[in-house]
Formats: C-alpha cells, structure tokens, sequence
C-alpha cells in the first residue's frame, strides 16, 4: 500500500530570541506569499503557498542557544520558488533586511537547473529557497550528485 502525500502542511521552527526572530520572519514570509494567520508573544504562523511555516519561543532554559546544523533534527528548510528571478528577488530581500546569506544566489549539482540561496534567520536556522526548472529529480533520466555534498 502506497500513502500518496500531498506535499508538506506546516513547520514549526524554536527559536532562542523571539522577538527578533518574529521581525525576521514578519519581513521574510509575506514577500514569499504567505500570509500571517496568528501572531501573538507565542506563536506566528504564516499561511500560503501550499504549506505554513510558524515560529514559537523556546523554552527558558534554552534561551540564548543558537541552531547547529550537525546536530540531530533539522538541516536546513528548503522552500521552492517558481523562478530563477523569485531566488534573485529573494536574495535582494535578504540583503535588505539584513540576513546572513551564506551563500548564493547560485547554480548547484543537486539537479538540472539548480539555483539557490542559502540564508540563516537570526538564531543561524539555515533555509535555502530554489528554484529547479520542469520536473528535476523527479524526471526519470535525472540524477543526484552525491559529489556535490549537501547544503
């Protein structure tokens, strides 16, 4: 039996400060179409897009704790934009509020016509947005390039 998904619902991402954080994501994810449903001093969630992405505080005892790649849970969120410009566009909003963007906008090997920017919020969360032209991966005569590493 096959469970066929219909892409992804939601994340929600803990974050050590917030505040800055909520400002970050206030600026970051109504450029990306997606609309803010709920924002209080706990939760904001934003909407559209085929998916939600929300902020929440972390505990106390966490506060001040920066995201590390390497360890166990999330790698990065990759959100996929519908064109090359949008990655452009995205990384012009970027550099406007001030995010680190580690790297890009730029070509990768993960499939053909790869292009992408790679940025972290302000706790350092890594999100990439993408853009990869007609199918990608999921045409049957493309692969992945394991040579090229991760982001």
């Amino acid at each position: 039996m096959t469970i066929e998904i219909n892409g992804m619902a939601h994340v929600i991402l803990t974050v050590s400060r917030f505040e800055v954080a909520r400002e970050f994501y206030r600026q970051l994810l109504p450029a990306l179409g997606m609309k803010p449903v709920f924002d209080s001093d706990r939760l904001f969630y934003c909407v559209g897009a085929r998916t939600a992405i929300g902020i929440e505080p972390c505990d106390p005892e966490y506060a001040g704790e920066r995201f590390v790649q390497p360890r166990v849970g999330l790698h990065h969120l990759c959100l996929r934009a519908r064109s090359r410009d949008d990655v452009d566009r995205c990384a012009e909003l970027l550099r406007d509020i001030g995010a680190t963007i580690v790297r890009g906008p730029q070509e990768g090997g993960w499939a053909p016509g790869y292009y992408y920017v790679l940025f972290e919020d302000p706790d350092g969360i890594r999100l990439e947005v993408n853009h990869v032209p007609g199918a990608g991966l999921l045409a049957t005569d493309a692969a992945f390039n394991p040579s090229e590493g991760y982001v």
